[in-house]
């Protein structure tokens, strides 16, 4: 079958890479999040974060990090803190007190200000709010959702980040008038492929092992405009896990072919090459430092050449901002600036 995606009437000028990162450690990591058995399966988990900001910075790149608002916070007093007040208790009670000091797989404020601080600018987005609560879940109401938003926006705040940039937890997306209420600019999409919609289930796990098994194209993408001067950024792929059963199969050289042929796709249809991933998911295997390294290497040498820009979530809005303005395309209707079908086996 072959999958349609979106492109525009109104070509950008040259091909757009985007990458971004969920910065969330043990927040997103369900109801009963266990330090012990995610110090195991990501060792030196911190480190890596250390890593991937240093690396990025030398790469002059600029990406963008979606944290979840509670790693912002100097301390907390768990399931007590008064700044969880409004939200479902089977969430909080699973948040410890402490801080990045007693807890540093939950708190970790000074790599928030090295992120404000870094010498090439990052984008420092919010991943969910303040908890990393899933906006879909039946406890979460508009109301919750608003708590657990505010309050996350409010921690980025104290240390004067204003994020304007968004992505959903497990990309579960609802509530899109709360998100403009906080001055966001723009969010990151589900990629418009068929394992995406499967959500979490076994069959889209297995789809996504074929597309990497088989070094399968991830489509470019365009943003598109959910509610006026608000901009889906979808992905055009994540990172495959590189220490879950089955990834063994996964060589490094198929994943880098899947990077290649997405950024070459951006470049010849003047579109978007949207990668994201989580980067403790780097610590998971010995070779992913390596990876990463050569994904930047790579972003970076399609910059030198002029095969794509690169630009962080925010810039690619404001892009899209201008775009529409000087299309003369009114605010409501800027959705018009991607509308074609293209076929996504040409890619």
């Amino acid at each position: 079958m072959l999958k349609t995606i979106q492109t525009q009437p109104i070509a950008f000028d040259q091909g757009t890479a985007v990458l971004s990162l969920d910065a969330d450690l043990l927040w997103s990591q369900g109801d009963s999040p266990d330090r012990h058995l995610f110090a195991e399966r990501y060792p030196n988990a911190l480190p890596c974060y250390e890593h991937v900001l240093r690396n990025l910075v030398s790469s002059g790149i600029s990406a963008t990090w979606l944290v979840v608002g509670g790693m912002a916070l100097s301390s907390s007093a768990g399931a007590r803190d008064f700044r969880m007040a409004g939200l479902p208790r089977n969430l909080t009670r699973r948040i410890p007190a402490g801080n990045e000091l007693t807890e540093p797989l939950w708190y970790r404020r000074t790599f928030i200000r090295q992120l404000a601080l870094a010498r090439v600018a990052q984008d420092i987005g919010l991943h969910g709010g303040l908890t990393g609560l899933v906006w879909t879940d039946g406890s979460s109401t508009c109301e919750v959702a608003r708590c657990e938003f505010e309050a996350g926006m409010k921690a980025l705040g104290e240390l004067g980040i204003s994020p304007t940039a968004f992505s959903f937890p497990r990309d579960r997306e609802r509530h899109y008038s709360l998100l403009m209420e906080q001055g966001i600019r723009c969010f990151r999409g589900r990629a418009p492929v068929f394992s995406e919609k499967l959500g979490g289930s076994v069959p889209s796990a297995l789809l996504r092992l074929m597309s990497e098994v088989g070094s399968s194209a991830p489509p470019p993408v365009w943003p598109e405009q959910r509610l006026p001067g608000l901009w889906n950024v979808p992905a055009s792929m994540y990172l495959y896990p590189v220490g879950v059963p089955g990834s063994h199969f996964v060589s490094h050289e198929s994943r880098m072919a899947r990077i290649q042929k997405g950024i070459d796709a951006a470049a010849r249809h003047k579109g978007v090459f949207h990668f994201s991933l989580r980067p403790v998911d780097l610590a998971e295997a010995p070779d992913g430092y390596r990876l990463f390294d050569e994904i930047l290497d790579r972003l970076a040498g399609a910059r030198q050449k002029g095969d794509v820009r690169i630009q962080n979530m925010t810039q690619l809005a404001g892009h899209m901002d201008f775009m529409a303005e000087h299309a003369g395309i009114p605010s409501t209707d800027a959705s018009r600036l991607s509308g074609q079908i293209v076929n996504a086996g040409q890619y």
